[in-house]
């Protein structure tokens, strides 16, 4: 059982963990995933573009971002920019950092999806006369989305996850957060805790949301 004094401090500690979460764990997600989902995109597309040395420089990023860690890649943007004469804010150095990874991991997923849809869907826009932007827009896409959505999820479940990492670089988010409410007391098991069922609940409203979209999705696919 729980003392009286643990108790009340998890009470304290739950609006400074939700202003943790809601300012900086979110938002930092948020924007890092819209970001690099339009990055993977551009990049999924110049893997798969016919130009070999644009097919090189998109598959050399992605093996960068994909071969080095993600804390390292924060570190280069937060610490070792500034060597260079390059100075970025903690959060917006966060942001760049988790867009480049979320850009490298889901440019694949999107690739992937694309190569997964039958070679006839080019063949027969190309028939009607459609260009490649308009046949990418209203035909492939549409149709990459319902394949992609469940790792793409993931990515997003991940990325929230991994943005405890920001707190490395002084980016005021949910682990941040309870490692300043813990210092004064010493009670870090107890404050983590706290955290930890933060990101869990987060993780299962996604999922629950991944689940609704997927089934939402399925309703226009003939059985």
């Amino acid at each position: 059982m729980l003392d009286q004094g643990t108790l009340q401090l998890i009470r304290d500690s739950l609006l400074p963990l939700l202003e943790g979460t809601l300012k900086g764990t979110l938002p930092l997600a948020a924007i890092s995933f819209v970001l690099g989902l339009a990055l993977a995109l551009v990049v999924a597309l110049m893997r798969l573009s016919p130009v070999p040395p644009v097919q090189a420089v998109a598959r050399a990023y992605v093996s960068l971002i994909r071969g080095t860690p993600l804390l390292l890649q924060l570190f280069i943007i937060y610490y070792g920019l500034p060597s260079l004469g390059v100075t970025i804010d903690p959060f917006p150095s966060a942001v760049i950092a988790f867009t480049l990874n979320v850009g490298g991991y889901a440019s694949e997923v999107v690739r992937a999806s694309i190569l997964a849809l039958p070679r006839g869907q080019w063949e027969a826009a190309a028939t009607v006369g459609m260009g490649y932007p308009a046949t990418l827009r209203r035909i492939i896409l549409p149709q990459a989305t319902r394949v992609a959505v469940p790792p793409l999820s993931n990515t997003l479940i991940a990325l929230v996850k991994d943005t405890s990492l920001a707190s490395t670089i002084q980016v005021t988010e949910l682990l941040r957060k309870a490692q300043e409410v813990a210092a004064p007391t010493f009670q870090f098991f107890t404050l983590y805790s706290v955290a930890a069922v933060y990101y869990w609940v987060i993780c299962l409203g996604l999922s629950f949301m991944q689940s609704r979209l997927e089934t939402r999705l399925n309703r226009y696919v003939a059985a």
